[in-house]
């Protein structure tokens, strides 16, 4: 009993010491709008709609020598009726290690090639919701599980992410490539995945000027194992903002061709097709905003795959 009082005593002594070398954050985004929605050319509807919201924690631990242990969990939750959206942690689980080498991390996470490229230049509502980028080819290399990464540390605004999935549980491994430079007024990046047979590859700029901000990304997937689709798509979007104190006004274009990988019907990769969306928001505070928009998109041929709908909603960050 001496034995056991002496080693809890030790260890309620070692704990605050332990836990003051570290730090957690609690964080996330609650974004929801109300909607007035068409699907396939039918009759409108009002949805209360969730836009992508999230629940995370982070962590570090500075181990010294300019090296630190992370870790993130990131929960992607349905604001419009409380759910869970999938496996808990479905947006991130991941441990890292980092220094000035860069970092080597560990677990799930979204592919750093989409991050460079249309989720860049997705301004208006962070690329959430039904005014997302419905033309962007996931269906090709976008393995985010079972993963090891390696990014770079920032040189002169250069920076890059080298990742690989295994290929347990069956999935033929991926590699996923992707790098940017951010320095002034320029932003460029380009983004590489390959599973198996099929790939994508898409490029990326974005301009500031003044109250405007102007940016495209250019994509091509190639996936030689579709069954009864075109083997390669391109896929392009341009978007614009203009900013006036607390106001921004948005508008962004794209197009895709048909083929590439089987999708589903709310996706336009089967027949082809454009997307585009008109926005305003109003920035609060620096964590809150609200705003509207109307956004369409509208396949080459039929109504498989038409949509548009009318929006206003709120967006919190914390």
């Amino acid at each position: 009993m001496k034995k056991i009082a002496l080693v809890a005593a030790i260890a309620a002594f070692a704990a605050p010491a332990a836990f003051a070398q570290s730090s957690v954050t609690l964080w996330g985004r609650i974004n929801t709008s109300v909607e007035s929605q068409s699907n396939n050319g039918g009759d409108r509807v009002v949805a209360v709609q969730n836009n992508s919201s999230r629940l995370g924690f982070k962590g570090t631990e500075d181990l010294g020598g300019g090296l630190k242990a992370q870790f993130f969990l990131e929960h992607g939750l349905k604001s419009d009726t409380g759910a869970a959206n999938g496996p808990f942690w479905n947006r991130e689980a991941a441990v890292q290690l980092s220094g000035s080498f860069g970092a080597v991390k560990l677990g799930r996470w979204t592919n750093g090639s989409y991050f460079a490229t249309a989720d860049y230049i997705s301004m208006h509502n962070h690329d959430t919701g039904t005014s997302s980028d419905n033309l962007y080819a996931f269906g090709t290399a976008f393995r985010e599980e079972n993963k090891i990464g390696y990014f770079t540390p920032n040189y002169a605004g250069f920076t890059a992410e080298i990742t690989a999935s295994a290929g347990e549980g069956g999935p033929k491994r991926a590699f996923d490539l992707s790098a940017n430079y951010d320095m002034g007024p320029i932003h460029l990046g380009a983004g590489y995945g390959k599973q198996g047979d099929g790939n994508q590859f898409a490029i990326r700029g974005l301009y500031e000027m003044g109250a405007f901000t102007f940016g495209a990304y250019w994509q091509v997937e190639d996936n030689k194992v579709a069954v009864g689709t075109k083997a390669k798509r391109n896929i392009g979007r341009v978007s614009g903002m203009y900013t006036m104190g607390a106001s921004e006004f948005h508008v962004n274009v794209g197009g895709t061709e048909g083929g590439g990988t089987a999708c589903p019907v709310s996706n336009l990769c089967n027949t082809g097709g454009t997307q585009y969306t008109l926005g305003y928001n109003h920035n609060l505070s620096k964590r809150t905003k609200v705003y509207g928009f109307y956004t369409a998109q509208e396949p080459t041929k039929g109504d498989k795959g038409k949509f548009d709908s009318f929006a206003v909603g709120i967006r919190h960050n914390f």
